[in-house]
């Protein structure tokens, strides 16, 4: 009876298993896509202005020209769109790591809630005058379970982390826009 209760457990947490498996998998999937549809997005626009900027550099006929076109506001308008650009990989980023933190939150809820109810089912299945230790495995088992907890806020931390790694990768990229074009608008006032 016990065997037979306890291949079934385990039966269910394989098929638990390999779902949550195919529903990370369709969120990586998800993921990819939409980043490839803003890297498409990204590249046709950016095919659009060079194409753009070569028929205006082919119309030049004078140094005055020339210098119209190398104004701080195209720059400025590049650090816009890079700017637009991540902070769209940015929500894709913090959509999927926040679909990857629920998966693993509530997978956390079900091996917790799985291990509890076949603890209950194997003391309840105890022979008789083996409470002593049925006493002392359900005391140590009840400090088992409070490692769940710790690993529920490790994988909390780690997303947390993981956030904050790629809004600070962000910022850093920006930052490096943002002192380009005023470098090279304090080049132009200067000149």
């Amino acid at each position: 009876m016990f065997q037979t209760q306890l291949n079934d457990q385990i039966a269910q947490a394989q098929a638990k298993a390999v779902e949550t498996a195919k529903h990370l998998a369709q969120v990586a999937v998800e993921s990819a896509q939409e980043l490839a549809e803003i890297n498409q997005a990204a590249a046709k626009d950016a095919l659009a202005a060079a194409q753009d900027t070569s028929s205006q550099l082919l119309a030049i006929k004078d140094p005055q020209q020339l210098a119209k076109l190398a104004q701080p506001e195209a720059a400025q308008e590049a650090a816009k769109y890079a700017a637009a650009y991540q902070a769209k990989v940015n929500q894709v980023v913090r959509n999927s790591n926040k679909e990857v933190a629920q998966v693993v939150d509530a997978s956390i809820d079900d091996a917790r809630a799985d291990l509890v109810k076949f603890v209950k089912e194997a003391t309840k299945t105890a022979p008789a005058g083996a409470e002593a230790f049925v006493s002392a495995f359900q005391t140590a088992f009840d400090a088992s379970l409070q490692q769940f907890d710790q690993v529920r806020a490790t994988a909390t931390d780690a997303f947390a982390n993981f956030e904050k790694s790629v809004d600070a990768a962000l910022a850093n990229i920006q930052g490096q826009y943002a002192g380009k074009s005023s470098k090279k608008s304090a080049a132009k006032l200067a000149a």
